[in-house]
C-alpha cells in the first residue's frame, strides 16, 4: 500500500500548499483574518483551498477502498489524475472561475470511479 500512502501524502501536501497560497493572498490583497471576503482574487484562492478540502473528504477514503478491493496501481493512477486535476482547477479558477470545468472533471471523475469501484468490490467480496 506504499503507492496509496505516496498519493495520499502528495494530495495532502497539495492541500497544504493551497492553504499557504491563501495566506499569501490574504496579505497581498489586505484581507484581515478572520474575514474570507473583501477581495475577489483572494476569494478565488480561498475557494480553491476550501473546495480541495471538500474533495479530499471523498478522495482519500475512496482511494484506499478502491486500492484494497480493485488494485493499488489502478487507485494510484486515478489518484494522480485527481492531483493533476486539482492543479488545473487551481490555475483556471484563480484566472477565471468560469473556466474551472476541466479541473473539476479531472478531480470528480476519478473520485466517482473509485467510489463505485470500491463499493462493487466490497459487495462482491462480501457475497463471495
Amino acid at each position: 500500500m506504499e503507492l496509496l500512502s505516496i498519493i495520499s501524502m502528495l494530495a495532502l501536501m497539495e492541500f497544504v500548499y493551497f492553504g499557504m497560497r491563501v495566506g499569501m493572498a490574504r496579505g497581498k490583497y489586505s484581507v484581515q483574518a478572520p474575514a474570507t471576503t473583501g477581495n475577489e482574487i483572494f476569494e478565488r484562492y480561498y475557494r480553491v483551498h476550501y473546495n480541495t478540502l471538500e474533495q479530499l473528504v471523498i478522495f482519500l477514503p475512496s482511494l484506499w477502498a478502491f486500492g484494497h478491493y480493485i488494485g493499488e496501481p489502478w487507485a494510484a493512477g486515478l489518484g494522480m489524475v485527481f492531483i493533476v486535476g486539482r492543479v488545473v482547477y487551481s490555475v483556471t479558477y484563480i484566472k477565471n472561475p468560469a473556466s474551472r470545468t476541466v479541473g473539476t472533471l479531472l478531480s470528480m471523475i476519478p473520485c466517482w470511479i473509485m467510489m463505485v469501484g470500491a463499493l462493487i468490490g466490497a459487495v462482491v467480496q462480501y457475497f463471495a
